[in-house]
C-alpha cells in the first residue's frame, strides 16, 4: 500500500497556483528531496523527482527500487517554475523524465547545476550545452529575484573535477528577508557547520536516510546528524527529506522527531504534497 499524499494532482496544482503568499514564502514537499517554494509570485524548485524511472530501471535487478509513496503530480503540469536545480548527477536529483517536461513547459526557466556536471546534464536532459547555469562552491548567481549560492556536499566525499569544480553541491537561496538551505545529498564533513552557520538560514532541508554500505548506494546524514546540524547552524526551522520514496533506502521520520525534540530545535515533518507558509 503506497503512502497517500495529503494532496496531489488537481488539488495540489490548485494550491500551488492560487496560494497568496505576499511577502511570505510557501513550501511544498513533492517527495524525496523535491521542494517547491513560492515567493513574490516566483517559484523555485529544488531537485525534483516526479517519475518512476528508477523503479523501472531496477525492476529486474538485485536492487529493486520499490516505490513507497504516491506520485504527487505530473511534472508537465508544473508550468509556473522560475528556477529549478539539480544538486548532483544521481537520477533522483537529475531525472530526465521529470526535468525534460518541466523545461519544456517553462521556456524562460533558469536551471542551476554544478558546473562540473554540465556535459553530463546537457546530455541527460537533451538541452543545449550552454543552457544550464553552473556554480561551484563559493560562487553565487542572481536569477529571477533569487540569489543562489553553491556550497559543498559530500556524497560520500567532496568530489571535484580536473578544474577544481565541485560535483556534489548544496544550495543556499536568498530572497527577500529569507535564506533557505537545500542540502542536496550529503554526509557530515569537516567544515560543514562553519560553511553554513554564517548564512543564518531560516529553513534547512536536510536528508535523514543515513549511510549504510549494505544498501550499495551513496549515503546521507542520519536522523541524529540532521537534527544536530539544524541546531549547530542555527536554522530557524529544519525539514527532513530523502525518505519514504524507496523501501530499501529510507528512514522512519518518527526517529527524526524524537531526536529533534531532544536537540530542542524547531522542525516540521511534511507529508507528500503538503504546503505551508513560513
Amino acid at each position: 500500500m503506497l503512502i497517500k499524499a495529503i494532496q496531489k494532482d488537481d488539488v495540489l496544482l490548485n494550491d500551488i497556483k492560487n496560494s497568496e503568499t505576499g511577502s511570505q514564502v510557501k513550501v511544498w514537499w513533492l517527495g524525496q528531496s523535491g521542494f517547491l517554494l513560492k515567493w513574490s509570485e516566483k517559484f523555485l524548485l529544488f531537485d525534483p523527482y516526479l517519475s518512476d524511472s528508477l523503479s523501472k530501471k531496477y525492476a529486474s535487478t538485485d536492487k529493486p527500487h520499490t516505490r513507497m509513496s504516491e506520485l504527487v503530480i505530473d511534472p508537465a503540469r508544473l508550468d509556473m517554475v522560475s528556477v529549478v536545480t539539480s544538486s548532483h548527477n544521481h537520477t533522483d536529483h537529475l531525472d530526465n523524465e521529470t526535468l525534460i517536461p518541466i523545461l519544456a513547459v517553462n521556456p524562460e526557466i533558469k536551471f542551476i547545476i554544478p558546473e562540473a556536471n554540465r556535459a553530463f546534464i546537457a546530455d541527460r536532459v537533451k538541452c543545449d550545452l550552454a543552457f544550464p547555469i553552473g556554480l561551484s562552491d563559493g560562487e553565487s548567481i542572481e536569477v529571477e529575484g533569487f540569489k543562489i549560492y553553491g556550497v559543498p556536499a559530500a556524497h560520500n566525499a567532496i568530489d571535484r573535477d580536473e578544474n577544481g569544480k565541485i560535483k556534489y553541491m548544496g544550495f543556499i537561496a536568498e530572497f527577500g528577508n529569507y535564506k533557505v538551505y537545500h542540502s542536496g545529498d550529503t554526509l557530515w564533513y569537516d567544515g560543514i557547520v562553519e560553511t553554513l552557520a554564517p548564512f543564518k538560514v531560516d529553513i534547512a532541508f536536510l536528508p535523514i536516510n543515513g549511510n549504510k554500505p549494505e544498501r550499495r548506494v551513496a549515503g546521507n546524514l542520519s536522523f541524529e546528524e540532521a537534527a544536530r546540524l539544524g541546531k549547530e547552524i542555527g536554522a530557524k526551522l529544519t525539514i527532513p527529506h530523502h525518505y519514504h520514496l524507496f523501501d530499501f533506502n529510507t528512514e522512519d521520520p518518527e526517529n527524526f522527531i524524537i531526536e529533534a525534540q531532544k536537540q530542542g530545535i524547531n522542525f516540521k515533518v511534511m507529508q507528500h504534497g503538503e504546503g505551508f507558509i513560513f
